[in-house]
């Protein structure tokens, strides 16, 4: 019989947020795969080191982080092959991801070389988005508050667009875009509605209002957070300014 594939969210990066669920399966397959950079450590890896067994083989998916858009097909095409290489000898192979598998995640683009031939399965995690409102202390969106998820390299246009038509806004991968984002966001007369957060539930998180924020670029782990609905939540509540967790 063959092996099932298992895409297991492992959360935004604190150990703790792991679900019983991905650790109980982590900790049950023979084979563990992971996104991983070619200039450093895989972070999804990182998050559950300490679970991972000595007799568990390991499979490193390398994609190079490049400003210019990398052709990554060919690598999970080359790594879905070897993964489907464990399954069909009986292995269990279990994917990591960041944060939750189908929210952004890397494990769909092996999800769908492989779903049709092999039994798989998804377990859910908390998302970056998720933790970043905790770390906030600020509900995201209720009642009939529309909830808007937006990548910064989006054009200005659509980025304006979106932040006009949402009543919470959720900026996501920021990095490079920085400065140009938290422009726009002053243009549209939301800066003082806006939260920065960085590497959220790590001992390195930061946590203040966008407008304190003085930087050129931020890091990939980072988001901004918009609130401009019909709840009062900004009156009246202060914004944390942190830097670290306990």
């Amino acid at each position: 019989m063959s092996g099932t594939l298992y895409g297991i969210g492992v959360g935004p990066g604190d150990p703790e947020l792991i679900t019983l669920k991905a650790h109980r399966i982590l900790t049950s397959c023979s084979v563990v795969a992971y996104p991983a950079p070619d200039d450093g450590t895989s972070f999804a890896r990182s998050i559950v080191s300490e679970f991972i067994l000595p007799d568990q083989k390991e499979i490193p998916i390398v994609i190079p982080m490049r400003v210019e858009r990398f052709p990554a097909a060919s690598v999970y095409d080359e790594k879905a092959k070897e993964i489907a290489e464990h399954l069909s000898a009986g292995e269990d192979v279990v994917v990591l991801c960041e944060g939750d598998p189908f929210f952004y995640g890397s494990f769909m683009y092996l999800f769908e070389r492989l779903a049709g031939d092999f039994n798989c399965e998804i377990v859910p995690g908390i998302s970056s988005l998720m933790a970043s409102a905790a770390a906030l202390q600020r509900p995201l969106a209720a009642r009939n508050d529309v909830l808007t998820i937006t990548p910064a390299p989006l054009p200005d246009n659509v980025l304006l667009e979106r932040f006009k038509s949402g009543d919470a806004i959720a900026i996501i991968k920021i990095g490079r875009h920085f400065s140009r984002v938290r422009k726009l966001i002053e243009e549209a007369g939301l800066l003082h509605r806006a939260g920065y957060l960085e590497r959220v539930s790590l001992d390195t998180q930061k946590v203040m209002p966008l407008a304190d924020v003085g930087e050129e670029k931020a890091p990939y782990f980072s988001m901004i957070l918009i609130y401009k609905g019909a709840e009062d939540w900004i009156k009246g509540l202060e914004m944390p300014n942190s830097e670290g967790v306990s």
